[in-house]
């Protein structure tokens, strides 16, 4: 009997661990007009690139960088006296870059957004 109220606790836990992975990706529509250049600094770290323009707005791009997985090898081959030959292809991941570029107006609050 003291083991349901522990149970439910466990359970309740396991819920919110799950609805937090499920959750959205960032609304970037949601954060134009509020969102500050120092936000983004503490929530993505220091851009990769950066550079303010001649009428004072600033361009920030982040880049993020992952690939599609495993490598793959298929090979064939000879074997015989005394020794043997063989064949092997490599396939593989492919990597890919995602740039996540942030507009900020002359008072580092968020404008605009695009995502390569």
């Amino acid at each position: 009997m003291h083991c349901k109220p522990l149970r439910w606790i466990g359970l309740v836990v396991l819920m919110a661990l799950i609805t937090s992975c499920v959750s959205e990706r960032t609304s970037w529509n949601k954060r134009i007009g509020v969102y500050t250049y120092d936000q983004a600094l503490l929530e993505l770290g220091p851009p990769d690139k950066q550079a303010r323009l001649s009428d004072g707005r600033r361009i920030a791009e982040w880049v993020s960088h992952y690939s599609t997985g495993n490598t793959l090898f298929i090979g064939s081959g000879i074997w015989g006296y005394p020794g043997g030959m063989g064949f092997m292809e490599g396939v593989g991941p492919d990597y890919y870059e995602s740039k996540l570029r942030l507009t900020f107006g002359t008072n580092d609050v968020l404008a605009a957004w695009s995502r390569d």
